[in-house]
């Protein structure tokens, strides 16, 4: 019996074919490679750029930090030339005044415990930090920072 189809129509090995040899086969698309390097490439330029916000975000905290230290530093520089007349205790809260002269003074007396004739003008409340630096819970840092400056 001979084969009724045409040998010129038959593919000696059609799994090597670069489309579907029959009916219900699967089919076949040409990849476009430079639109799959396209969206990869804006896959990986998205990706890069939120990490380096992420970056920008931790930077921008740890230089918010530094600043908040520095400050803290020129404050308790500036406290520790006040004139004091006591020891202080760390994680008490005392107060800074300024006299006329533009000199500072540290008091255990709050500015509420003068009355209305209070001898000096009060600058802030301050509380005795473990590390001896100074935070102020209550009145102006810029004040004190002014002196030292």
């Amino acid at each position: 019996m001979e084969n009724p189809i045409d040998p010129d129509k038959v593919a000696e090995n059609p799994h090597l074919l670069p489309y579907a040899h029959t009916v219900g086969g699967a089919v076949i698309k040409p990849i476009d490679r430079g639109r799959i390097k396209g969206l990869s490439l804006t896959s990986m330029y998205d990706q890069s750029e939120i990490q380096l916000d992420q970056i920008r975000e931790q930077i921008n905290l740890l230089a918010s930090q530094a600043r908040a230290i520095k400050a803290r530093v020129l404050v308790s520089e500036q406290i520790y030339q006040a004139d004091m007349s006591f020891k202080p205790v760390i994680g008490h809260v005392y107060h800074l005044y300024q006299r006329s002269n533009g000199s500072f003074v540290l008091s255990m007396v709050a500015p509420g415990e003068w009355g209305n004739n209070a001898p000096f003008d009060f600058i802030a409340s301050v509380k005795l930090m473990a590390d001896h630096t100074w935070e102020i819970t209550e009145g102006d840092a810029e004040k004190i920072i002014q002196q030292n400056s």
